[in-house]
């Protein structure tokens, strides 16, 4: 053979790890969490139609920032949407006045992202938000959709069970795939027990749906700022920090900026966040993408394409969603973040010192109280500040040592 043909034969092999992992990459992270993203929306008050677009917006637009960043900068640096941000929505409820509302709420989001990744003095600013009460906001957002599967299970037996039975399965044999698991078994349970939740038939051709932003102090508070922290706090500083563990020094300044434009742009219509890959990066940036870092960037490209192509399916899946009951689509949402509440659990009452104000920022998020117009996750975070400055921190002896008075 000769050494020309030899050398293109290596170089196909080389490949062929890097594009599957692209492949494993865009299916796990699709899969996972777009019931949460359809969820999310319809829990905003957005219609059919305007959630598909959202999801269809988002896929493309993190699927098109992701190609671009692999080829201009040659890193595998993952794109996704905002999975604790969907969370946020289906706990923050229709905002007062509509729709819309969030939709301005999305696009003041966007600009926030977007400036950024142009301003370090705000980069600075957010990463000083203390790491155990960002952690514990998360972890209060995802509580209510993690109790799901359980009142899934006692309420829609018959539904549930099956659901569950194969995460369980899959966590124990096959941890990558469970999730991704669920909502399939989700769906094959409910083209066997279709049960219509009304509304208008759902094209399977998805469209993207505009709708005029309105701005309020009330959704931009509630929604926004909760949104950016969480955002920035679960999704793009962790995912900054995968691709340093595995020795790459990444584009920050684009990555960030590319984020919010692209946020800003597809916010119109429904795509609240997108951001830095956290839970999937490692996945196109680590040895599974291959034993050359230097070509691992075909991981995140190969994905990113994938992803655009998946955003076409956004019709179909909301179409098969509409034959199921909420809490059954709350169900696999809640079974996907099951991992999220435990890190974020363990990361927030991880450090003793301040384990109080972490755990009330915790307790007043999973609330779910509002006042003034104005959801709990902005009075968690406010609350959580306030403790972390005014009580006293604790030391780790006394903190895990009872005190014997005599």
């Amino acid at each position: 053979m000769r050494p020309e043909r030899v050398e293109r034969t290596a170089e196909r092999g080389s490949l062929a790890q890097p594009v599957l992992a692209g492949v494993v990459t865009a299916l796990v992270g699709f899969s996972s969490s777009f019931v949460l993203v359809l969820a999310g929306l319809r829990s905003v008050g957005a219609s059919g139609a305007q959630a598909v677009s959202g999801l269809l917006l988002l896929s493309v637009g993190m699927g098109a920032l992701a190609i671009w960043l692999g080829l201009r900068h040659r890193q595998p640096v993952s794109i996704a949407w905002s999975t604790p941000g969907a969370a946020l929505l289906v706990a923050s409820g229709v905002p007062a006045g509509g729709y819309r509302y969030a939709v301005g709420a999305f696009l003041v989001c966007g600009l926030l992202l977007t400036l950024t990744g142009l301003w370090s003095r705000l980069r600075e600013l957010v990463t000083a938000i203390p790491a155990p009460l960002a952690t514990a906001l998360l972890a209060g957002v995802i509580l209510p959709l993690c109790l799901a599967p359980v009142q899934a299970a006692v309420k829609l037996p018959a539904l549930a069970l099956p659901v569950i039975g194969v995460w369980a399965v899959l966590t124990r044999y096959a941890r990558r795939w469970a999730t991704p698991g669920a909502v399939a078994t989700a769906v094959v349970v409910v083209l066997v027990h279709p049960v219509r939740q009304g509304g208008p038939a759902l094209g399977l051709l998805p469209t993207v749906t505009v709708t005029a932003p309105g701005f309020s102090l009330a959704a931009l508070v509630g929604i926004a700022l909760p949104l950016y922290v969480i955002t920035m706090a679960s999704q793009n500083i962790p995912g900054i920090a995968v691709l340093r563990h595995f020795g790459y020094e990444p584009p920050v300044r684009a990555a960030l900026t590319g984020a919010g434009l692209v946020s800003t742009a597809g916010a119109l219509g429904g795509g609240f966040a997108v951001n830095l890959a956290a839970i999937s990066a490692a996945l196109a940036a680590g040895p599974d993408a291959g034993p050359d870092p230097k070509r691992r960037w075909v991981a995140s490209v190969t994905a990113g394409g994938l992803y655009v192509v998946l955003g076409l399916s956004a019709g179909l899946a909301a179409a098969l969603l509409t034959s199921a009951p909420p809490l059954l689509v709350e169900a696999a949402a809640g079974l996907a973040l099951l991992p999220t509440l435990g890190s974020a659990l363990a990361s927030a009452l991880g450090a003793p010192e301040h384990r109080e104000a972490a755990v009330l920022t915790f307790a007043v998020t999973a609330s779910g109280i509002s006042a003034f117009g104005i959801g709990a996750p902005f009075w968690a975070l406010l609350a959580g500040l306030l403790a972390y400055r005014l009580l006293p921190a604790a030391t780790p002896a006394a903190s895990t040592t009872p005190r014997v008075r005599g």
